[in-house]
């Protein structure tokens, strides 16, 4: 059994039908914006900006968005029982995630926290998606993977860690980590907040590459096409000029033979 399966983030398989893997590629999107809400509204409650019928609208559309994901790609798939066992987070995240059961739940904002592990799930289920993104030299693409990882990242440090400050040192210490610059002026001091450093660190090294290797190809790109034109051009004046030869070859022949 695959990692994925074993963390419970397969997703569609591939050998699945191609309605299937349709909409399991037009919902991956979807998802990737409900998880980046998650962020958001998460961070809105711990600082006091969000209202309580607000929050509570919102945990019942984001479990609804999950329920809906998974009816429907459950029922495009014929191997059900697999894809359900290979997907198995989706299911916990609608049981243990229905928010009706929240308001008896006595540890509710650990509970509503723990919901931040659903990004990385989401995540991790569209790298196959963003590695055949980031590999074709897509320079916007790859920035904009960038940018959102720098201000998501801030806005968790910002709340993990009270030494860092506002969310926008948070950013700040996000953009120079990622950088691998690390000014120092901005440092986490509590466990948590270095646990997440270190990981924001080893994202921020896999970004830099991706993004070197995506400039240079960007660059490169444009002189690899040229060449790739001329030697098309090429090609079709060599077949050219070979078929007026021909074509002079057979005149003399047939010259000669009126001779």
């Amino acid at each position: 059994m695959s990692v994925v399966h074993l963390l419970g983030i397969a997703g569609v398989a591939e050998r699945e039908t191609a309605t299937a893997r349709h909409w399991a590629r037009r919902l991956e999107w979807p998802m990737v914006g409900v998880a980046l809400w998650i962020v958001l509204q998460w961070y809105l409650e711990e600082t006091g900006g969000l209202s309580h019928g607000v929050a509570r609208i919102a945990d019942w559309l984001v479990w609804l968005a999950f329920l809906l994901e998974t009816l429907i790609l459950t029922v495009q798939v014929r191997d059900k029982r697999a894809y359900l066992f290979g997907n198995w987070l989706n299911l916990l995240i609608i049981t243990a995630g229905f928010p009706y059961f929240w308001q008896f739940a006595p540890l509710i904002g650990m509970l509503r926290s723990v919901r931040l592990l659903l990004v990385v799930a989401l995540l991790l289920r569209m790298s196959k998606s963003a590695r055949k993104l980031l590999s074709q030299h897509r320079l916007g693409t790859t920035l904009i993977v960038a940018f959102v990882a720098m201000v998501l990242s801030g806005i968790i440090m910002s709340r993990v860690d009270p030494s860092i400050g506002d969310v926008w040192d948070g950013m700040w210490w996000a953009w120079v980590t990622m950088a691998t610059v690390g000014y120092g002026d901005v440092v986490p001091h509590t466990g948590a907040g270095r646990l997440f450093a270190s990981l924001v660190v080893l994202f921020g090294v896999v970004l830099i590459s991706l993004l070197t290797a995506n400039l240079a190809a960007f660059f490169i790109g444009g002189d690899v096409e040229k060449i790739e034109v001329e030697e098309r051009e090429s090609d079709r004046l060599l077949k050219d000029i070979s078929a007026r030869l021909e074509r002079v070859e057979q005149m003399l022949q047939e010259q000669r033979g009126r001779d």
